[in-house]
């Protein structure tokens, strides 16, 4: 089962905020950090993109403001996160740069997930800082969040971030093992559950039964994560992160859960754009952009014959053949007024007729799918 770590191309690492924050203290826990880093540093040296979504800003930052141990109100929760999160930050950039990594740092909150546009600009930004070697650092944008600042929910922001990545393996950081029968904290005959294939009543019943992970979401908010992950075509699992060198832990064969997918994150993404999103325009293409498709190729502008309807950059449209049959389906890069201006030119030509650099595709091969496409 570990095979699914070393393979992996793509990996998210889930932080849970009592790993990194003693809650007695406020303090961060500097030693763990640093060893974790280390961790990431030997993913990132066996060629793996690594993106970390991390709690404990408010853990945090509540000392920093002497908030003291109460229970606070919506505006002293995003006031903390406000002097936690530029810490957590910084310890972060520390750590990793003594490995030799950049680190970049994005807040976001549910809506970005879910907002068509608003996840578009996040997933371009988030792919173009691994592309440039980065390890994005991402964290529930808790300042100006409402009903986001709840228990667990960075469990499923991990899971979104995965899905958003593509990434092909979710590794959430716990303070137990993985999922067992019962609560292993009161019944000592709770046997671990190694490997989950399908994510049924049983198991969610046993989620739901545990009181595992009690610092932050419980059992059940994993769950739901795991839902999102395999959907998504990518591997979860749930392991114990209270050890030094976690990662590496999990690599050598700790205990643990994997929540397996029967998909890819390629062949997921694509069923969810040929039968998940309704077009809203039509693309036009001529012989040479067809041909190119079938080739798996992306869509140019120069391969453009013709734009019908009123779309904006990021919507779905039907990509079409000279004769007007129906090929598939494409997230389009650009809006129905600018493929018009562009349609039929290099893509070296997109600044001087539009005032700015867009992207060189018009609809990129990773945001589309044929209608006979088999995908894996």
């Amino acid at each position: 089962m570990t095979d699914r770590l070393a393979t992996a191309k793509r990996v998210v690492v889930k932080i849970g905020s009592s790993l990194l924050v003693d809650d007695t203290k406020g303090t961060l826990h500097h030693a763990w950090l640093e060893a974790l880093a280390g961790d990431i540093a030997v993913l990132r040296e066996a060629g793996k993109d690594v993106i970390i979504v991390s709690s404990g800003a408010i853990a945090l930052g509540r000392r920093h403001l002497e908030l003291g141990d109460r229970i606070l109100k919506l505006e002293e929760n995003q006031a903390a996160a406000a002097a936690g999160q530029i810490r957590l930050a910084h310890a972060f950039q520390e750590s990793l740069g003594k490995q030799g990594l950049h680190v970049a740092q994005l807040l976001l909150t549910r809506a970005d997930t879910e907002a068509r546009r608003r996840y578009l600009n996040a997933r371009n930004t988030l792919n173009a800082l691994l592309k440039l070697g980065a390890v994005p650092v991402i964290n529930e944008n808790d300042t100006v969040a409402t009903d986001e600042i709840r228990v667990g929910d960075n469990d499923r922001l991990a899971a979104r971030m995965a899905e958003m990545a593509s990434a092909d393996c979710l590794v959430l950081l716990s303070d137990v093992n993985g999922l067992h029968d019962a609560n292993p904290r009161v019944d000592g005959s709770a046997k671990l559950i190694p490997e989950v294939t399908e994510i049924t009543a049983e198991i969610e019943n046993m989620a739901a039964g545990t009181g595992s992970a009690h610092a932050k979401g419980g059992m059940v908010t994993k769950i739901a994560a795991a839902h999102i992950a395999v959907h998504a075509g990518c591997h979860m699992v749930i392991t114990n992160g209270t050890v030094l060198h976690p990662l590496k832990a999990l690599a050598d064969g700790a205990d643990c859960t994997w929540f397996v997918s029967k998909a890819t994150p390629r062949s997921a993404r694509k069923r969810w754009i040929l039968g998940s999103l309704k077009p809203v325009g039509k693309l036009i293409l001529d012989a040479g952009a067809l041909t190119a498709l079938t080739n798996g190729k992306s869509l140019l502008p120069a391969g453009i014959h013709d734009v019908e309807g009123d779309f904006d950059r990021g919507d779905t449209v039907m990509l079409c053949g000279p004769d007007g049959s129906d090929l598939g389906r494409g997230l389009c890069a650009y809006s129905s007024k600018d493929a018009r201006r562009i349609m039929g030119h290099k893509s070296g030509e997109i600044e001087e007729l539009l005032g700015y650099r867009g992207r060189d595709e018009i609809v990129h091969r990773d945001d589309l799918a044929l209608n006979d496409q088999t995908v894996s």
